[in-house]
């Protein structure tokens, strides 16, 4: 079934002052009118604020968005700032969990090695990743995401929950295919929002997709056939305990290079800090982040928000090494004669694998590694031991 591609939003400029200038026009609309109408999957999507593809590459961060939505609004603007406060919420969690990341990562490959050899399966993932099922507005979502890299976020619930219970998929294999596609595909986000859908973070607590919400919630435009009237929760084993908050490391006092990752693209905070680079390289992980190929929407977003960043620091032409090149890098870095790498702390996921495996190749050069944690993240993540609303009771006091 064809889209017309007019009725969905172009990726905005990657760039920190485009960020900037869709929070503040987005101010006005962040309180009363956005806890009315945030639900609304309306065409063209004019009822939330497009900001995420901006935070999770923190061309614009948390704290910034936060501080402006409660400097216009004391009272009244507490729905949006909680799904801020979400987004730091579920770094914190699986911060302090990364064995669930690893069980994700383990379950894809699986279900990956599932439809290499399942015909029936095979076909079945590629006719919803390709918005070829049947059921209209679960494809109009999957062929949205693909062209533009955006699905609004009650969709999301909604399509997943289609993939788990309707279509019988495993989740792994959605969460994969988000992950691929979104330009605000976050590890953290991402994975555990798949997983609430399906009764795995809050157990036993699933989300069920109901044709009369969908019909509410996009002006009927929508009203799916056939959708499962029950979501049994999936197997699933015990949270693991939380481990020691990361604390991060302090900037090193010899000379350093500055590394950037898509993880924090306004790395500023560490020059206001007192760091003054020797030199400045890149490490992509856009094609770390699946098996598969990673979505050119979402790696074309990526490499111009890093294009950006690179602008603002004055090094337009640092070099870039990807997932294969990090002995490159680690050799780039000796070179440079300086004694350490500094990077903004990246969480888990495929970034911070790649960091995982850059350490031991700076050590055997002599060189440490500095993981940089922005105070926003120290104050926080402490909070996310147990549900949200614990969680945002502790970060607001």
């Amino acid at each position: 079934m064809g889209m017309d591609q007019t009725s969905f939003p172009l990726p905005s400029p990657a760039t920190r002052s485009a960020g900037l200038a869709r929070l503040h026009a987005f101010l006005p609309r962040a309180g009363l009118t956005y806890a009315a109408r945030r639900n609304e999957d309306a065409l063209g999507h004019p009822h939330v604020s497009g900001l995420s593809p901006y935070l999770r590459h923190r061309l614009v961060t948390e704290a910034e968005v936060l501080s402006a939505v409660q400097s216009h609004y004391p009272t009244g603007a507490d729905k949006f700032l909680a799904e801020v406060w979400w987004r730091t919420y579920w770094k914190g969690w699986l911060e302090l969990r990364p064995g669930i990341w690893a069980s994700y990562t383990q379950g894809l490959n699986a279900a990956l090695n599932r439809v290499a050899v399942e015909a029936g399966l095979r076909l079945q993932w590629e006719a919803a990743c390709g918005g070829a099922t049947g059921i209209d507005a679960f494809d109009h979502w999957a062929q949205e995401l693909v062209a533009t890299g955006y699905m609004h976020n009650h969709a999301r619930m909604w399509f997943a929950s289609i993939w788990m219970f309707t279509l019988h998929l495993p989740w792994e294999l959605g969460a994969d295919f988000f992950l691929r596609h979104l330009m605000d595909g976050d590890p953290a986000s991402n994975t555990l929002s798949w997983r609430w859908v399906a009764g795995l973070h809050t157990p036993g607590k699933t989300y069920l997709a109901r044709p009369d919400n969908i019909a509410r919630y996009t002006a009927g435009r929508f009203r799916p056939q056939g959708l499962a009237t029950y979501a049994s929760p999936l197997p699933m084993t015990s949270h693991p305990a939380p481990r020691a908050v990361p604390q991060g490391d302090d900037l090193p006092a010899g000379p350093a290079v500055l590394l950037i990752t898509e993880e924090d693209l306004s790395p500023e905070f560490l020059l206001d800090a007192g760091l003054n680079p020797k030199a400045i390289a890149v490490l992509t992980a856009s094609d770390a982040r699946s098996p598969l190929a990673t979505g050119p929407v979402a790696t074309d977003f990526t490499d111009r928000a890093i294009k950006d960043c690179l602008h603002r620091l004055a090094a337009p032409n640092a070099p870039r090494f990807g997932k294969t090149e990090l002995v490159a890098l680690a050799e780039w870095a000796q070179a440079t004669g300086a004694q350490a790498v500094v990077t903004p702390y990246a969480p888990i996921g495929p970034t911070a694998r790649l960091l995982r495996d850059l350490d031991p190749l700076l050590l055997d050069r002599g060189m440490t590694l500095h993981r940089i944690l922005r105070g926003h993240d120290r104050d926080a993540w402490p909070h996310a031991t147990g549900g949200f609303f614990k969680f945002r009771e502790g970060v607001m006091g």
